[in-house]
């Protein structure tokens, strides 16, 4: 895969990162089908199969069950080959959500997350936002002390997961990079696409087959979205979270062919 930049950060990414939701948390999750969380050997498989597609982003997050402690023990001895995005702002335990934007919380999430991934760098995180994106945005601590965190070289690059247009371009005006959902069946983050291509920011779609749940007719739905998505020069990679590597391999055959690599 020909690495992409991420917005003007410095930072190059493969236009396809891998989700590790499903390494680490198998409840509460709003995939159509159940799976069963793959043991090391597995885990280590897809690791290994994603670096050999040449993909070098990989997506965590603390409220992810126990993802960053596995990626910890799993990127051992590469971390030179990944871009880690990891989050703040969310915690799950004991089945349930809650969120803290506070900047001690911040604070504490980050340099946890440094300790689980075994790094001494977190290259992107995103705020996790509870929906109330403008509220987390210009209320909250969270942006100011990930600034900090950036300026003493914890993080190179941070932003928000959002999940309301008016969040996404405010976090774009406000921050390195933005997480949006976008696919085929919703686009209604399109102005956010738009603004992230003229600012020149790092943009990951995320949801891009409705977590599971998109619907398409024709011979190839994963090829239909990974066209659509990509004729938008914004977006710097999409995530899809799996623990198949045939699927990986025939997501990133997509990408590849939505780029005219292939």
């Amino acid at each position: 895969m020909k690495l992409r930049p991420f917005g003007s950060t410095g930072i190059l990414v493969s236009p396809l990162g891998l989700g590790t939701v499903k390494l680490g948390r198998d409840q509460g999750v709003k995939y159509p089908d159940g799976f069963t969380i793959p043991d090391d050997k597995a885990a280590a498989g897809l690791i290994s199969e994603a670096r050999d597609l040449g993909i070098n982003l990989i997506d965590t997050a603390p409220a992810y069950g126990i993802s960053e402690q596995r990626l910890g023990l799993l990127l051992q001895g590469q971390r030179q080959h990944w871009v880690i995005c990891s989050k703040v702002g969310e915690e799950y335990n004991n089945g349930q959500s809650s969120f803290d934007f506070s900047a001690k919380h911040t604070r504490f999430s980050v340099e946890r997350s440094l300790q689980r991934l075994r790094t001494d760098c977190i290259d992107i995180v995103l705020v996790h936002s509870d929906g109330n994106d403008l509220q987390v945005i210009h209320q909250q601590e969270v942006l100011a002390e990930l600034e900090k965190c950036k300026q003493q070289g914890l993080i190179r690059a941070y932003g928000v997961s959002t999940k309301t247009v008016e969040g996404g371009l405010q976090a774009a005006q406000q921050t390195d990079a933005v997480m949006a959902t976008y696919n085929l069946d919703y686009r209604d983050e399109q102005a956010v696409i738009d603004y992230c291509e003229r600012q020149h920011k790092g943009l990951l779609i995320k949801k891009a087959f409705a977590s599971g749940h998109l619907c398409l007719q024709g011979e190839d739905p994963v090829q239909q979205s990974m066209d659509f998505i990509f004729s938008h020069g914004g977006v710097s990679s999409v995530i899809v979270g799996t623990i198949n590597p045939h699927h990986l391999a025939v997501n990133a055959a997509a990408v590849n062919r939505a780029l005219g690599v292939l």
